[in-house]
């Protein structure tokens, strides 16, 4: 197994809570413009060694899920700007082209100090 991108949440936006009773949360950089701040996990700005794509595991602390789809913006922006959505409903057709969808489990909790992976089976 392989990591190929990992990063920390560093704060929670005031309306986090908000994007989890519809199954998804996003997560931005420090440069995240200030009308998307409150709704997102920060994160840092962090490199991804190699392809996201469906079948690898996105991890949240110790809970994994397989993902099941990627958007084309999806790895562009999170390797620039540390945003990307992430959406639990399970699909295998990508509706929004920054987004990163996993299969449909239960939410993780996410605080400060919660860090993500996605591996290389």
């Amino acid at each position: 197994m392989k990591v190929i991108y990992e990063n920390k949440v560093k704060a929670l936006g005031a309306c986090v809570e908000e994007f989890k009773e519809m199954g998804f949360f996003i997560m931005f950089g420090d440069n995240a413009p200030d009308e998307l701040k409150d709704y997102c996990y920060s994160v840092s700005v962090n490199p991804i060694d190699g392809e996201i794509r469906p079948g690898q595991i996105f991890k949240v602390d110790d809970q994994e899920y397989k993902i099941t789809a990627v958007g084309e913006e999806a790895p562009v922006t999170l390797k620039g700007l540390g945003h990307c959505t992430v959406n639990f409903s399970g699909a295998t057709e990508v509706e929004l082209p920054g987004t990163i969808y996993v299969e449909n489990k239960e939410m993780p909790e996410v605080k400060v100090g919660t860090v993500f992976q996605i591996i290389e089976p």
